[in-house]
């Protein structure tokens, strides 16, 4: 039993300390943290804004397929390059976008509006997930933000990227409507939305219904309870999709490699702690029995997964990779603790500093990127490329510029051996250069004590031009080379042809 005593009279002017005095603090703080996610979700875009050009790895080669795609049929100089064929597949996100924006601004303003908004939409899908359950912004959701910059946004997974914050705003809307009975004729096309933006993300959807409808009933239902999510199924297993998977070579290697990079993006030691930090903060959780098996259930299969999904899938490359980072995300969003303001502010510091220090490096590699770009001028309008990105096989950070050379096929119409043109995955496909002309025959992994050899370098047999990315100078050029143009990492050349080559 509880004793009610009367209230004792207190001093003029102090404060009452009642349950609603409590409530209305609380209600304080919650908004001031929803806000405050709210101004971290966006502020997630700040690279974008401060370098000259987005630097992801995948970036100029997505960028010269949506040139590509927009511009093919009206230029013929690319049509005698290049073709493009529209597959109903899911991995469209960013090419469908592309097509209204690409129209009405142009393909690199577009292309950088698009990855402008992805940080900040998966950083307010993060606020929307656990305001939805648990009506605040705490320290899961501020953990949460660290893995906004994951590898897969740092390579410039676009399709990916977008599917996945969408993924979790369709999953807030999923919890907001239960008991509503038609919350079916929603996520129908929710479903179909994120599907066609990646076939990972509608998967990551169905996972976290599937994780939520299993808190609630552990038994058949769950299985079935994500149904209005299964119709794009049909076209996977209709052959609509590529389904071809692989785990690679020596997988138990690669798998703890990419565990050990999880988190991968400028600072290999700030990177590892960070991934220490938040799988740290989960067991403490966990002993603590602070884990919220809404999102539990679904971070438990996502950190499964990783171990069982193959590399390759769907004509894609690091399926598993790019999970690691949704794992973390779900993790840490299932944290339901109260803690003190100021252990939100310590999890706020360390997702600021990360992105200051990502802001940081893409300003520094732009202006790189942006001195190299200058020996377009001397390239002429159609010329064939053979790119060449020398990237250290010891480096932590992905290479800005391993798919640099691509920037040609946007700014001159050249033909360039850097595009991701696999026949019968990629949409867009090569006319000339043959099968060796594509991605990754521009990249030379290189090893302390290797030579760099260009004398022989495949593609530059099918070029007139080979333009150079490296901090590196070559050991050996083509015979007959006349450089062109250089930079502080990079130089365009001339290729000799016919006789001048012997």
């Amino acid at each position: 039993m509880v004793e009610h005593r009367s209230p004792k009279p207190r001093a003029h002017g102090s404060s009452p300390c009642t349950p609603a005095s409590f409530s209305q603090d609380n209600a304080a703080n919650g908004k001031l943290w929803l806000w405050a996610g709210i101004a971290l979700a966006l502020a997630s875009c700040l690279p974008f804004l401060i370098a000259a050009y987005p630097q992801l790895t995948d970036y100029p080669s997505h960028l010269a397929r949506y040139y590509v795609m927009l511009e093919g049929g009206d230029n013929p100089v690319l049509d005698r390059y290049y073709s493009f064929h529209w597959a109903l597949t899911g991995n469209l996100g960013a090419d469908l976008l592309m097509v209204p924006l690409g129209h009405l601004v142009g393909v690199e303003p577009a292309a950088r509006l698009i990855g402008l908004l992805l940080p900040p939409l998966t950083g307010l899908g993060i606020v929307a997930v656990e305001w939805t359950l648990r009506k605040r912004v705490g320290i899961g959701s501020v953990l949460a933000f660290v893995t906004i910059w994951s590898p897969a946004m740092g390579m410039g997974f676009y399709n990916f990227c977008l599917s996945l914050a969408l993924a979790l705003f369709a999953f807030a809307l999923w919890v907001k409507l239960e008991g509503w009975r038609w919350r079916w004729a929603l996520a129908l096309p929710n479903g179909l939305i994120v599907w066609l933006c990646h076939l990972s993300g509608w998967g990551i959807l169905g996972i976290l219904v599937f994780g939520y409808e299993w808190h609630r009933a552990k038994d058949w239902r769950a299985f079935l309870a994500p149904w209005p999510l299964f119709p794009p199924a049909l076209l996977i297993f209709a052959g609509s999709a590529n389904a071809g998977l692989s785990y690679g070579a020596n997988p138990v290697a690669y798998k703890i490699g990419i565990w050990f990079k999880a988190l991968r993006d400028q600072s290999m030691q700030l990177d590892i702690l960070t991934l220490l930090a938040l799988l740290a903060v989960m067991l403490i959780a966990l002993r603590a029995r602070k884990i919220d098996g809404r999102l539990g259930w679904a971070a438990l299969a996502l950190f499964a997964l990783t171990l069982a999904m193959p590399r390759h899938l769907g004509g894609g490359d690091y399926a598993d990779w790019r999970l690691i980072a949704v794992a973390l995300t779900v993790g840490c969003l299932a944290i339901d603790w109260k803690v003190p303001g100021w252990v939100l502010v310590l999890a706020a510091a360390l997702f600021l500093g990360r992105l200051i220090v990502t802001t940081g490096a893409w300003y520094e590699t732009s202006k790189t990127l942006e001195e190299a770009l200058a020996a377009l001028d001397r390239l002429p309008r159609g010329a064939r490329v053979a790119g060449v990105v020398v990237v250290p096989a010891a480096q932590w950070a992905s290479d800005p510029n391993e798919h640099a050379p691509s920037y040609a096929t946007v700014r001159r119409d050249a033909l360039v051996n850097s595009h991701f043109a696999i026949p019968g995955v990629h949409m867009l496909q090569l006319k000339e250069g043959g099968k060796g002309f594509t991605d990754p025959s521009q990249r030379i992994m290189w090893s302390r004590g290797e030579a760099i050899d260009l004398e022989s370098f495949a593609p530059a047999r099918q070029a007139d031009y080979l333009w150079y990315f490296g901090k590196l100078e070559p050991d050996r050029m083509p015979v007959g080379a006349q450089i062109l143009h250089r930079s502080s990492h990079s130089f365009l050349v001339r290729l000799a042809k016919g006789d001048e080559r012997r």
